[in-house]
């Protein structure tokens, strides 16, 4: 799928309305077992209020506003939720959507399943040890995976190379 003007502007309408009206709302891998579990109000204490939206509630943050869009240091992306190593700062590309994105996550790291809401079917992302949301992935990335992981940088913490 090419990125077009109307798509991106699509994807930044329905994120900036998703995040701000609360409507991504079904939880994190509801009913699942996690490594790394906490109440909703110790979620709350350990999450800025955008990063329980994002994490807890599946919101999606609005795009371009990230200051880890444009980092560019060797290191690893981690879950801001629960500190695992998600994403190799290598495998990080500009995809001009406004959201850091990768062509790969680390192994185990991640988690997906089917996201159709919006009418629209998309694949979403989570973290393997505490569930999560950290974004979608689609099928239009570059080589060697022609996929994009398309994350949101709330969702994310880095940690540079010594």
């Amino acid at each position: 799928m090419q990125i077009t003007r109307r798509t991106t502007l699509t994807r930044l309408l329905f994120g900036s309305v998703a995040l701000k009206l609360g409507l991504a709302t079904r939880g994190a891998m509801a009913g699942e077992a996690f490594a790394v579990t906490h109440t909703e109000a110790e979620w709350r204490q350990l999450l800025t209020p955008t990063q329980f939206a994002v994490l807890r509630q599946e919101a999606t943050e609005r795009a371009f506003t990230s200051p880890l869009l444009h980092e560019s240091r060797q290191g690893t992306f981690a879950c801001a939720g629960c500190d695992l190593s998600l994403f190799n700062s290598s495998t990080k590309f500009d995809s001009g959507t406004g959201w850091p994105s990768f062509w790969q996550p680390l192994a185990h790291a991640v988690s997906t399943r089917e996201d159709t809401s919006f009418g629209a079917v998309r694949t979403e992302v989570h973290c393997s040890r505490c569930g999560g949301h950290l974004g979608h992935v689609f099928d239009d990335g570059p080589k060697p995976t022609g996929l994009r992981y398309c994350m949101n940088g709330v969702a994310l913490n880095f940690h540079q190379s010594a």
